[in-house]
C-alpha cells in the first residue's frame, strides 16, 4: 500500500474511536458504502497498516489498582522476542519495552492490590533468565494521554 487517503484515515479515526462500530455506521460517517469501508479496512490490514484487532480492558474496573513499573535486568544477553516470548501471557503485564541505560527491559504491571503484584513480580522473574529486577510502585498519576 502506498499512500493511505483521506478517506482511509476517517476510516482509521472511526474504527480507533468507534471499534464494535460496523461498516455501515462507518461507511455513513464518511460517506461510502459498507462494502467499499470493508474493501478498505481489508486492503488496510494486508498491507499491515492495521495490525490487528483487540479487546482493551479496563483493569481498574476489574479492581486491579496497583500499579507498578519493574525494570528488568536480565544475565547476558537476550533478544527481546524472548523477553516478548517470556511475557505475553502475563496478564498482569500491560507493557514492556526494551530499554537503553543498565536496565534490559521496563514493565508496566498492574495489579489488584500487593500480594498480588508480589505474585506477578515472581511469575516474571521467573519467566526468563533474570538476574534481578527493581521495582517502582506508582502513588498516584498526575498525567495521562492516550497515545495518537
Amino acid at each position: 500500500m502506498d499512500r493511505l487517503d483521506e478517506t482511509d484515515e476517517l476510516i482509521l479515526a472511526e474504527l480507533a474511536e468507534h471499534a464494535r462500530a460496523t461498516y455501515a455506521e462507518i461507511g455513513q460517517r464518511v460517506n461510502l458504502s459498507a462494502p467499499a469501508v470493508k474493501r478498505r479496512v481489508d486492503r488496510m490490514v494486508a498491507a499491515g497498516v492495521i495490525r490487528g484487532f483487540t479487546t482493551v480492558v479496563d483493569r481498574n474496573v476489574l479492581g486491579w489498582r496497583t500499579e507498578a513499573y519493574v525494570q528488568v535486568f536480565c544475565h547476558g544477553t537476550i533478544a527481546p522476542a524472548q523477553l516478548r516470548a517470556a511475557w505475553v501471557d502475563i496478564p498482569e503485564i500491560v507493557g514492556a519495552a526494551t530499554v537503553t541505560g543498565t536496565a534490559d527491559a521496563i514493565l508496566h504491571v498492574l495489579a489488584r492490590d500487593m500480594q498480588h503484584l508480589e505474585e506477578a513480580l515472581e511469575r516474571i522473574r521467573s519467566s526468563a533468565d533474570i538476574e534481578r529486577s527493581e521495582s517502582i510502585v506508582v502513588l498516584s498519576n498526575i498525567i495521562e494521554r492516550a497515545r495518537p
